[in-house]
């Protein structure tokens, strides 16, 4: 199964009915959201997907927005964030939270493959163990659904372990093996290793911003992993808790981050609010199909981003890159967490 099929020609006349019908949905379930649109005088129809009415990504700080009853929320996520910041939280329902690994195993699965394969993981078992899961725990457990005899790079003190890895590669190495880290535990301490890991598919994500300040970009930390790991199949993907299940995932070539066919972005001019053309830096707009229990559907995201390019790359549909935060905008975490509803 693959989900990077549709040009954006065709992407477009797939979405807009959807996320035109989310957008009457939510509006009927959700009274918060529907005096949003009549304060903005939004209202169908819509001739494209970028006509639809966007919500601040911010506003799931401050406001509870849910489509659905309060006894039917099953599960509430909640975003990282530093010490004094309000978490965004986020309600779904028994569908939305099926939905959510699902969709995300099958744009996984592009460059992974059906089977579950072996995974090494560049963090310590203790991320993913206790009653206060943290952030970035919460991301490990979630990526480790589609892997199986797991090896933890880290041991309990956040120390290489490398013998452990050795154990992982002589068992496993011969074949192909998934490797998961966040970008800058993976550049902390994957090369660090001196180990032959080019039978790996590394899938790694968030804390770009640590690296640029020591002005390591993708094309630098690509380059690294190859010459110290050789490591070939690396794939960065972009996502949030507030779109929980859809990431946008970089192409196998370096080249930029691709939408998976559900779910598309905007990139918009600061001044104007109008889809900037490719090119041409902007914020970010992520749309998705997935956000049916909340209003999460057509988000404005605190993010910079630029469309390379349309129908070019080695997927169909946008290719594009994040940039960084807005100035001024809040700190944001690199995944979610689970609390009872």
């Amino acid at each position: 199964m693959t989900v990077f099929t549709l040009t954006e020609a065709e992407r477009e006349a797939f979405l807009l009915p959807r996320l035109a019908a989310l957008t009457v949905r939510h509006r009927d379930a959700c009274p918060p959201y529907a005096r949003i649109l009549a304060a903005i005088g939004s209202e169908p129809p819509y001739a494209r997907v970028a006509d639809l009415p966007w919500l601040p990504v911010r506003l799931f700080k401050t406001h509870e927005l849910r489509s659905v009853p309060r006894e039917r929320v099953f599960r509430v996520l909640t975003s990282s964030g530093t010490t004094g910041q309000a978490p965004s939280r986020i309600h779904l329902d028994r569908e939305a939270a099926a939905a959510q690994p699902r969709m995300l195993a099958a744009t996984l699965r592009t460059v992974l493959g059906e089977q579950r394969l072996p995974m090494l993981i560049v963090d310590s078992r203790a991320a993913v163990r206790g009653p206060a899961l943290s952030a970035r725990g919460a991301g490990v457990l979630g990526m480790m659904n589609l892997g199986r005899h797991y090896t933890f790079v880290l041991d309990e003190g956040g120390e290489v372990d490398s013998a452990a890895v050795r154990a992982f590669l002589a068992r496993h190495g011969g074949g192909r093996f998934l490797i998961f880290g966040f970008t800058f535990m993976v550049w902390l301490h994957l090369r660090e290793l001196g180990l032959d890991l080019s039978r790996g598919i590394l899938i790694h994500s968030g804390g770009w911003k640590r690296l640029a300040d020591q002005a390591v970009d993708a094309a630098v930390f690509r380059g690294a992993l190859r010459r110290e790991c050789g490591l070939t199949r690396v794939h960065d993907f972009y996502g949030m808790v507030e779109q929980i299940g859809t990431v946008f995932l970089e192409g196998p070539d370096g080249g930029g981050l691709y939408c998976p066919d559900f779910a598309n972005v905007l990139i918009r001019d600061p001044e104007t609010w109008e889809e900037a053309p490719p090119g041409v830096p902007g914020v970010v707009e992520v749309v998705s199909t997935l956000p049916t229990s909340y209003p999460g559907h057509v988000l404005l995201t605190e993010d910079l981003g630029v469309v390379h390019g349309i129908d070019d790359g080695v997927w169909p549909g946008k290719r594009f890159s994040v940039l960084g935060r807005l100035p001024r905008a809040e700190v944001r975490g690199c995944s979610d967490t689970a609390v009872p509803a």
